[in-house]
């Protein structure tokens, strides 16, 4: 007999409207023991935020729709780094775990492995090492040096003392290392020789330093430090000596305690310091473990750089599933060759290189000849067919054409992941056709620890980031400035906002800044402005601040850059523009009509009217030579050049739409009253470079 809930249930059924689309059937459900509500949306679920309010607008995994994910279903006793890591010590003891490449005789050849039980020896020397020159649990340790097996063992060793990690990195410059160094008060420092050189260039200015330790370096060719200094300077085959014989018994984090302080480039100058509890990084990681599933005969590789999250979570993603990590050399020219060798069956990337992989390949196609073009074309078009449809596709076609493909990456890549930056869904269909495996696509921020969203595996539909991670909830605010609203049609709109264990725990030494970004219920502000899909998928469409993300993850300030541009004698107003598709700015310019033309004259162009001067490519190249000169002077750094510029008559005004009434540009409607323009200076950029953009315009 029905219960009188079940039949309340099948009432209100009744009275919704059917969905076209079977992955997003709307379904209101009970959980019989909570006696809970939510909405069912297919990958999602939608719960109300506040009950009063009658308002269904917060999002989860369909996966966990009624607690958020907060530690490993199978191994709830993992609760800290340091737990991750002794467990894969146990479990996965004799197990193949970090390898690098030989090198004898100046030569690179086949990877050398170091198993889980000797990473774990290894760690347990290093932190035994700096417990002997007096770190105590809780002080910062920097790394700089980019992905190496001794990156790792430092990490380990950090989380199984009690110390907390802080990497550096060479892309913010040396005055952002110092700031790091100087603002976290770190301790000691893991270097390579060549970074070690840029610290000596400035010890004097970081006295919280104690212990410089070289990796790669030999005892006897270091130099010697001043006594003034009071800095020790080792090798890290020394510290790892002198550790051995002095082994300590760990000195365990707990689950609130800081694991590591993960600066991102600000776009004022000043890197912010995102810290992460042990408990945030094990829900995020754990989270995802619901939907994505590692083996410990998978071999992953690693290059993108650790200093970022993205890299960071998938390691310890490997660690809890006992996977070999192969490093690259160190050098992205040469990554061919790592993968060549490694035949890694997990590929993580950034859009930037999926492009480069897409146009390496469609390139070669269409130089191949008549016939092999018709056979790639008749090969693609059929297995992607079947990829769409959920179909096997025929074996035929991977020993004619994407066997070789599938060769670039070692041939044995079964998962391809994406994150840092939208994939273009041309390119995404393109790997899925051609790898034959499985393409995921992300969204995070360090602030969450990486994973805000991701693709399910048995998703076919591109151009979104899928639903929420397990470890989270999501809901979309309105941005009524930008007219995004949760009542748009046919998609709710709205600025992405987060919660749940994910969520850091604040910015170091910086209160303001937090409060900022963390609203008063718990939600983290992303700045990111998103809209639902059917099926409770999640898809980036713009930026709610005058701050964008390039292709290459480089955050832009387009305020400063056009202050700069303000300078330059041809340009009246300024409109920078650049977003995560792409790699590089263009910019739009109302030009001084007086300076343009007297350039003309001295050049003998002749022209009609202003108009048609702007659109002559030499008015175009001898502006851009200018900007470029300005550029250089204010010491732009390289991605916040613009590479093409669009010279018009009209100016930006109030009347137009294109100015506040203090006189600042509107972005959004910019963007679109110049879409045409955008899209012709990313076509013509693509034509020189079509590796490197990918336009979404």
């Amino acid at each position: 007999m029905e219960s009188s809930i079940e039949r309340r249930l099948k009432a209100i059924q009744s009275h919704l409207v059917p969905a076209t689309d079977d992955t997003s059937i709307s379904l209101i459900r009970s959980n019989p023991t909570a006696g809970e509500f939510l909405q069912g949306q297919g990958f999602s679920v939608v719960l109300p935020e506040k009950l009063q309010t009658g308002k269904w607008n917060v999002y989860r995994s369909a996966r966990s729709p009624l607690k958020l994910v907060t530690r490993f279903p199978d191994h709830p006793e993992i609760a800290t780094l340091h737990d991750n890591f002794e467990h894969a010590v146990q479990t996965y003891q004799d197990y193949k775990y970090l390898g690098s490449r030989i090198r004898v005789d100046g030569t690179v050849g086949e990877y050398k492995w170091v198993t889980y039980g000797e990473a774990g020896t290894a760690r347990t020397a290093i932190g035994s090492g700096l417990h002997y020159y007096g770190l105590q649990p809780g002080a910062r340790v920097g790394l700089y040096f980019i992905n190496r097996p001794e990156w790792m063992i430092v990490d380990h060793a950090c989380s199984a003392y009690s110390y907390t990690s802080v990497p550096l990195y060479d892309t913010l410059g040396p005055d952002a290392v110092k700031y790091i160094v100087n603002h976290a008060d770190v301790q000691a420092i893991f270097c390579v020789p060549t970074t070690l050189n840029t610290l000596l260039t400035f010890l004097s200015e970081i006295p919280s330093v104690r212990l410089i330790v070289v990796v790669g370096g030999i005892d006897e060719h270091l130099p010697s430090l001043p006594s003034t200094t009071g800095m020790k300077l080792l090798s890290y085959t020394r510290l790892l000596s002198q550790g051995r014989s002095t082994m300590q018994p760990f000195c365990p984090p707990r689950p609130e305690d800081i694991a590591t302080i993960c600066y991102t480039s600000g776009t004022t100058g000043t890197p912010k310091g995102v810290v992460l509890s042990h408990a945030n990084l094990v829900a995020s990681v754990a989270g995802m473990t619901l939907s994505i599933k590692f083996y410990p005969s998978d071999i992953y590789i690693s290059y993108l750089p650790l200093a970022h999250i993205y890299e960071r979570a998938n390691q310890i993603t490997s660690a809890y599933y006992g996977v070999a990590v192969g490093f690259y050399q160190g050098d992205n020219l040469k990554l061919m060759d790592d993968l060549a060798t490694l035949r890694p069956t997990i590929f993580s990337s950034v859009p930037r290189l999926y492009n480069r992989i897409y146009a390496g390949i469609t390139n070669a196609v269409q130089t191949s000849g008549v016939l092999k073009q018709k056979l790639f074309n008749a090969a693609y078009n059929s297995k992607k067919q079947a990829v769409m449809n959920g179909r096997k596709p025929s074996p035929m076609w991977d020993r004619l054409v994407f066997n070789k493909i599938k060769d670039k990456l070692g041939g044995r890549v079964r998962l391809m992941t994406s994150g840092a930056s939208p994939l273009s869904p041309d390119v995404m269909e393109f790997l899925r056709v051609c790898f034959g495996c499985l393409v995921m696509e992300g969204y995070g921020m360090t602030e969450t620890s990486c994973v805000i969203s991701s693709m399910d595996d048995s998703d076919n539909l591109t151009g979104h980031v899928g639903s929420p991670n397990p470890a989270c909830e999501i809901k979309l605010v309105d941005v009524p400035e930008m007219s995004y609203t949760s009542e748009d049609q046919p998609h709710p709109r709205g600025e992405i906002c987060v919660r749940g264990p994910i969520i850091f725990e604040g910015y170091y030494k910086d209160e303001v800044q937090m409060k900022e970004v963390i609203d008063e219920d718990g939600w983290l502000h992303t700045g990111d402005i998103g809209l639902w899909l059917p099926g409770g998928r999640l898809k980036i469409i713009d930026r709610k601040k005058n701050i964008f993300k390039l292709a290459q993850g480089e955050y832009i300030a387009p305020e400063k850059i056009e202050n700069v541009y303000a300078k330059c004698k041809f340009i009246a107003q300024c409109f920078v523009y650049g977003d995560s598709f792409n790699s590089s700015l263009v910019a739009v310019v109302c030009v001084e009509p007086d300076v343009l033309k007297e350039w003309a004259s001295s050049e003998g162009i002749k022209y009609e009217d202003l108009g048609q001067l702007c659109n002559d490519p030499r008015a175009r190249a001898a502006v851009l030579v200018e900007m470029d000169a300005v550029g250089r002077e204010a010491q732009l750094r390289g991605f916040e050049f613009a590479k093409v510029v669009t010279l018009i008559v009209e100016p930006f005004t109030i009347e137009n739409g294109l100015l506040t009434p203090t006189f600042k540009v509107k972005r959004p409607q910019a963007k679109a009253y110049f879409a045409k323009a955008i899209s012709d200076m990313y076509n013509e950029l693509s034509k020189s470079d079509p590796a490197s953009q990918k336009s979404s315009l």
